[in-house]
């Protein structure tokens, strides 16, 4: 594995990656954010070129100073040849086994190489699998009685209501990273305070002004720590922020998609119900742990 640097390839790959999505969607998104601006200091691999097989996004190596930081040791990766996966990860010049990491992709069949080489090397693997949905501009809903919504309308009550879109800074990093399900720690926080501070963020308020749902851009053009607050769930809040994120992201070019658990069955059937394409090969997560750490 080798690093792409040039302009113009890195250019060429992020094009050639298009031709995979939802499969590249991670290391899509990562590339798009080091083409521009780079500000997570982000670093491509590739195995061969142009010719490629296996492309790895990671933090360069002054970025991982910390072992336990997984949210900043974070790798993404695609691959047209998984049966070649193992021998590139078990590269200590590739992977970090000493720290604390996460590998991320959209791909199921990553994980076989994943657990053979944490296996050899004693480390702990956590897996996450969660349903993978792409962003699309939404149009105008229609009521009906399969449960369609006209968002025009909802659009138009919560206006009347005294709700407002903000876009969030980081003064609301705190608020975030609590009501994150992947956060609520302090490494958690910088690594929010760190999206905030870079990437598009959006949130709604309610009428007394305080934050009532969001949803935060991360390094790889991922939708993540979205949230409403329980009492104003079910009304279309969500949605709102969604059309938004939606028509500003597509105006920029800008890739984008989340993930949301299979065990929010009722968050999940309404995406789908608001047109939203989920897909097959889903989001996949392992965070891997040496026993020194465990």
């Amino acid at each position: 594995m080798f690093v792409i640097k040039e302009p113009q390839k890195l250019q060429h790959l992020y094009e050639s990656l298009e031709k995979n999505i939802p499969e590249s969607y991670k290391v899509y998104g990562a590339i798009f954010h080091i083409i521009n601006k780079n500000p997570f200091n982000l670093e491509v691999l590739v195995d061969a070129w142009p010719d490629y097989q296996i492309v790895i996004t990671r933090p360069k190596k002054e970025e991982m100073n910390n072992d336990l930081d997984h949210y900043t040791n974070t790798y993404h990766i695609f691959t047209k040849a998984p049966d070649n996966l193992e021998e590139v990860l078990a590269c200590p010049q590739v992977i970090n086994w000493e720290q604390v990491f996460q590998i991320q992709g959209c791909q199921e069949n990553l994980g076989e190489a994943i657990r053979k080489i944490s296996a050899s090397k004693s480390v702990q693997v956590d897996y996450t699998k969660t349903i993978l949905f792409s962003l699309q501009i939404p149009g105008k809903r229609e009521t009906s009685s399969d449960g369609k919504e006209d968002m025009t309308q909802i659009f138009k009550q919560s206006k009347e209501n005294g709700f407002s879109n903000i876009i969030l800074d980081t003064s609301y990093a705190r608020l975030v990273n609590e009501k994150w399900n992947f956060g609520k720690n302090e490494r958690s926080l910088k690594y929010v305070e760190r999206c905030l501070q870079n990437f598009p963020s959006f949130g709604l308020l309610c009428p007394e002004g305080l934050p009532i749902s969001w949803i935060v851009m991360e390094q790889s053009c991922e939708l993540r720590m979205g949230y409403t607050a329980p009492e104003y769930r079910k009304k279309g809040n969500m949605w709102q922020i969604y059309v938004q994120v939606a028509e500003y992201l597509t105006q920029k070019k800008n890739p984008c998609y989340f993930h949301v658990a299979s065990m929010y069955e009722v968050i999940v059937q309404k995406w789908i119900n608001f047109g939203l394409k989920s897909h097959p090969c889903g989001w996949h997560q392992w965070k891997c742990i040496p026993k020194k750490y465990c």
